[in-house]
């Protein structure tokens, strides 16, 4: 099994991996380092393949990794409509690669880091 362990347990691995493919999902760019862009690519991957088959299971299988996170508050007729990852995973950005057969992020090199000189990078959503 071929992974980084990001100076981590694997206990703090996953956590790390869970948040950050959240806060993808949420915002939908993020800025971060290239190592962890590289391995959060694959899960965030995984979870966009498990919204575009859209049945329970998947739904399941993608509640137990993405974290339960508000992702949007807005108004719809008088009411308050809170939307959480997972339903902006399944409802907004699975229908939008429904043609597309995988390498749904991108990955943008920018200026290294200040103090350690790690390298930088934005990934976001294609």
């Amino acid at each position: 099994m071929s992974y980084r362990k990001l100076g981590r347990t694997s206990s703090q691995r996953k956590a790390m991996l869970r948040d950050l493919t959240t806060d993808l999902i949420i915002n939908e760019r993020i800025v971060t380092t290239e190592a962890r862009a590289k391995e959060i690519r694959s899960t965030t991957e995984k979870m966009i393949t498990l919204g575009k088959r859209g049945d329970l299971h998947a739904r399941r299988q993608a509640a137990s990794f993405v974290r339960n996170e508000v992702a949007d508050v807005r108004d719809d007729n008088e009411e308050i409509v809170r939307e959480s990852a997972l339903q902006k995973l399944f409802n907004d950005i699975a229908p939008r690669y429904a043609e597309r057969q995988g390498g749904y992020t991108r990955i943008l090199k920018t200026e290294p880091r200040r103090g350690d000189n790690a390298p930088m990078v934005v990934i976001e959503l294609v």
